[in-house]
């Protein structure tokens, strides 16, 4: 008698959409049991005019009663459509789609990196991805496919690209020597909030520059450096055809296309860079001239640069492709041009699924104002401690990595937050300035591991686009690979801190970490 073979079912995996789906059910019946309990979070809102606290609370809003419902339903479709992630993806991948394809990209790797050892290579790109945060969260849109390509034509996983690249722009979006119009809002808050407890406080031009200067380095250092010897190592092999991994040899009609494509770009660049320099004659026309400072020139919602930049960037992509691709024959006429346009765009319609979920699920979440009642929440616990010096230092160090987890919005956050934090500290002799440094290095070190980051789903759908393997990337594993770089740059920029507050060290020009 033949004996039955039972076969076992294997574990079935919950598919990364599936995590979100999760997300938005865990969310909307989280917020019906908070709204049932009337949980409360209370912050004070500064009248920049008379200085006056007013109090301002935030109730969970049921996401199970019936206008909750009407909000999902009406919302969703718009929601997805007005995510600004999924047009500026599309739109930026064209233009990377036709360096790609046209061969422009393989070329310029090839030419840049092919002496350089490799962890100089990260090292560079990682520096890179640092800086380029003065351009904001659109660089998250540029880097993590472009760090795949330079990983791929490197002849190693582009995964290392995609983590090391995601994890360089959150942890690095908050330290920058340049001024931003985001730290130009945030300063304007914490202004205000240091005016309550002493109206004559002024904040001095650079004040942060040579903590920043110091922070921009170490942090690359340091993502490097986990990259290299920890997220390399748990990867798995990244295997590549025979024809993908000969060498690559840049030939004359190649270096051709590199100068057509250098020189249109240069007369491009030059065009655009007149247009946001102030005061020539027939220049600044991208600029907000009706902003004071140069900064909110170039980054108000009303300038031609900050409203443009997605296409300018694009636009820039589409010459580099093109006029190489006519140097080497890569694209003959108008047909090859538009094939090469749509190549980066074929099999994204799991990417569209994943944003959209990612999209709904942030939505809601905003929606429910659970976020927003957690940093409240944590506000209060701040003002409240009597804690002062180091212990004071360290609990808003916490306080704002915890509140990043639920809340992203850099400007939110510390909306919600200077009004407890700046007085506070202002109160035990530490400066404004150094507590809008705690902030940013806090919220940086965390910024990295939300999934209610908006672009943290670009990260995501990367990954999984260059995954080999037969199982899906979850969301738990994109989180994971994070965590290394969050302990090591959490733990190097709190040491930083209490080192520069214990010897008293100028944050920038005429700025110290006490009063």
């Amino acid at each position: 008698m033949k004996k039955l073979k039972i076969k076992k079912n294997k574990r079935q995996e919950i598919h990364p959409l599936m995590t979100y789906i999760i997300f938005i059910i865990i969310t909307i019946l989280l917020s019906g049991f908070l709204h049932l309990l009337d949980i409360q979070g209370t912050y004070y809102k500064i009248n920049e005019f008379n200085l006056d606290l007013v109090p301002q609370t935030y109730i969970v809003k049921s996401l199970l009663s019936l206008s909750g419902i009407k909000y999902i339903f009406t919302s969703t479709v718009s929601n997805f459509a007005n995510f600004t992630v999924l047009s500026n993806l599309i739109i930026l991948l064209m233009g990377i789609s036709i360096m790609d394809k046209s061969g422009f990209l393989q070329t310029v790797i090839t030419l840049t990196t092919k002496k350089l050892r490799k962890k100089v290579v990260t090292f560079i790109f990682v520096f890179i991805c640092v800086l380029s945060s003065i351009f904001g969260n659109l660089s998250y849109l540029i880097f993590i496919p472009l760090g795949a390509l330079l990983f791929y034509y490197g002849k190693r996983n582009p995964a290392i690209g995609i983590i090391s690249s995601f994890a360089a722009l959150s942890c690095g979006s908050g330290i920058n020597v340049f001024f931003t119009s985001v730290d130009s809002e945030l300063l304007n808050y914490t202004t205000i909030a240091a005016h309550t407890v002493n109206v004559n406080y002024v904040m001095h031009s650079f004040p942060f520059f040579l903590i920043m200067l110091l922070a921009m380095i170490l942090i690359s250092y340091i993502i490097t450096a986990v990259t290299e010897n920890y997220i390399v190592r748990i990867l798995p092999k990244y295997e590549f055809t025979e024809t993908e991994l000969e060498e690559d040899i840049v030939t004359k009609d190649e270096k051709k296309g590199m100068t057509y494509a250098c020189v249109s770009a240069s007369i491009y660049l030059i065009i655009f860079i007149y247009n946001i320099i102030p005061g020539l004659p027939f220049g600044g026309n991208f600029l907000d001239n009706s902003q004071v400072l140069y900064i909110d020139k170039l980054f108000s919602i009303n300038s031609f640069f900050s409203n443009g930049f997605v296409f300018i960037v694009t636009i820039l992509f589409v010459i580099l492709g093109l006029f190489y691709g006519i140097g080497v024959k890569s694209i003959k006429n108008h047909n090859d041009f538009f094939d090469n346009l749509g190549h980066s765009l074929d099999g994204i319609g799991n990417m569209l699924v994943m944003i959209f979920l990612a999209s709904t699920f942030i939505s809601i979440f905003k929606q429910s104002q659970i976020g927003n009642i957690i940093v409240a929440g944590i506000g209060n616990i701040i003002s409240k401690s009597g804690f002062s010096g180091l212990p004071l230092i360290i609990l808003v160090f916490l306080g704002v990595s915890i509140s990043t987890l639920f809340v992203p919005s850099t400007e939110l956050k510390w909306h919600i937050l200077s009004s407890s934090i700046v007085p506070t500290m202002i109160k035990v002799e530490i400066s404004p300035a150094f507590a809008q440094i705690i902030y940013r290095f806090a919220e940086t070190s965390t910024l990295n591991i939300t999934p209610l980051l908006a672009y943290f789903i670009v990260y995501l759908a990367f990954l999984e686009k260059y995954n080999q393997n037969n199982r899906n990337i979850k969301v738990i594993d994109a989180i994971k690979y994070q965590i290394s770089y969050t302990v090591v740059i959490g733990l190097s920029l709190l040491l930083v801190i209490i080192i520069w507050y214990l010897i008293g060290l100028p944050l920038g020009i005429k700025t110290f970490p006490v009063l």
